[in-house]
């Protein structure tokens, strides 16, 4: 089950890669972000990519709590959700190096705007989504810590236009 094949063959999913080394910026990219969903309704979701900042993932969790309190005040609650993805993502309660960390890795700190209406109507499309976590972690445990780290590097590298 793929939440996202539709949106990848309607290719209505924006990435937008934000070179600024400062939070403010960032920030200030993520309401810009929001404020071009709004008014796009064909782009169904956006991907920021930060890769040169929040090297730690603690900064990188200061940066998300901001974000968060920003879309409160601006409104955003219920409209929009952000899902966090960081090169080292450790959940609460794992070690460093749990393969289950792999579920919200990626190649660069990143948020995903979601919107909620479009989580809603795929959740009533799929049924019952209280597996999806365990499945993805399962697949992980699957591939292994090893060959994701590859991959991961290997998408570190790929040069973008």
């Amino acid at each position: 089950m793929s939440f996202c094949k539709r949106e990848v063959e309607r290719d209505s999913i924006r990435v937008c890669v934000i070179r600024s080394k400062k939070v403010e910026v960032a920030l200030e990219e993520l309401l810009a972000e929001i404020a071009f969903l709004d008014k796009n309704e064909e782009a169904e979701t956006s991907l920021l990519v930060f890769p040169t900042l929040f090297k730690s993932f603690y900064q990188y969790l200061d940066f998300v709590s901001l974000a968060e309190d920003l879309m409160f005040e601006q409104e955003c609650e219920g409209i929009y959700q952000l899902a966090t993805f960081h090169p080292d993502y450790c959940f609460s309660g794992t070690e460093a190096d749990d393969v289950t960390n792999y579920t919200n890795r990626s190649p660069y700190p990143m948020l995903h705007i979601l919107r909620e209406n479009s989580v809603e109507k795929a959740i009533e499309f799929y049924g019952d989504t209280s597996a999806i976590p365990e499945d993805n972690i399962e697949k992980m445990i699957e591939v292994g810590a090893e060959s994701i780290d590859k991959i991961l590097t290997k998408c570190m590298h790929i040069e973008t236009k």
